[in-house]
């Protein structure tokens, strides 16, 4: 249960900011996990999770979230590397030249988009997959907009 609850707490922080012990509580709660504040106390010293400086929500040490820099270099790894785009409902597939594909995704994961859930990357292609067909047209848009400049 522990380790369940733990996976659970990283995968909140990663997806949207929380800046307290309750609002944690509180998300935890809304997927059925009843913790109290002692218990996500200890969980966020065991995770080694730290309060960011600029609006104090939880995150591991050491990881880059979205940022304009951040931002900006995507845009131009996406503008650099993507050969075509392809979405499929839920899901976009992104090819690029051969072994371009895992860094790219490795940038896409560091943006955080709300709209993906995940990716998977081969040698030169990237399966994102979206939370949904709307989530997947949007990141579409965006990925050709880069691409196009």
């Amino acid at each position: 249960m522990k380790a369940w609850r733990q996976s659970q707490i990283l995968e909140l922080i990663e997806r949207e900011p929380v800046s307290s012990q309750q609002g944690l509580r509180q998300k935890l709660s809304e997927k059925g996990i009843t913790a109290t504040q002692a218990t996500v106390s200890r969980d966020l010293k065991e995770l080694g999770l730290v309060k960011r400086a600029g609006d104090g929500a939880y995150v591991r040490p050491g990881t880059e979230h979205s940022s304009p820099a951040l931002n900006e270099r995507v845009h131009r790894a996406v503008a650099a590397l993507v050969r075509s785009i392809e979405r499929v409902d839920p899901m976009v597939i992104v090819r690029t030249d051969r072994g371009q594909a895992q860094g790219l995704a490795e940038w896409i994961d560091r943006a955080h988009l709300n709209e993906v859930a995940g990716s998977v990357a081969g040698d030169d292609t990237i399966l994102l997959v979206c939370r949904g067909a709307d989530a997947a047209r949007t990141i579409e848009v965006k990925l050709a907009g880069m691409v196009k400049g």
